[in-house]
């Protein structure tokens, strides 16, 4: 969120430094809250709302489990793994979020 795309060792500790700090000054509901505001979602897709808008074509409030644990499954690389049309991964990734 605060730092610049790539790999190095001086990135990591600069990612330490600022997840330390942010654990202590947000609870971790606001954290996950922050998240799903910025995380891309899909490609050129940022945050739960548009997801929501662009996937299923209503707000993130009216989503169904179902479908919220659709998009949270693309989460680990949203490039990759897609919710529509819906990828391997996803499918079988959803039902497995939705059991916990």
């Amino acid at each position: 969120m605060f730092l610049w795309q790539g790999k190095s060792w001086f990135r990591k500790g600069l990612e330490v430094y600022f997840t330390f700090m942010i654990e202590i000054v947000y609870s971790k509901k606001r954290i996950l809250d922050l998240y799903l505001n910025v995380a891309e979602m899909g490609d050129g897709i940022f945050g739960i709302e548009c997801a929501s808008q662009i996937y299923f074509h209503k707000s993130s409030k009216n989503l169904t489990r179902t479908e919220a644990a659709m998009i949270a499954a693309c989460l680990p690389n949203p490039e990759k793994y897609k919710v529509k049309p819906m990828g391997k991964w996803v499918a079988k990734r959803f039902p497995w979020i939705l059991n916990r």
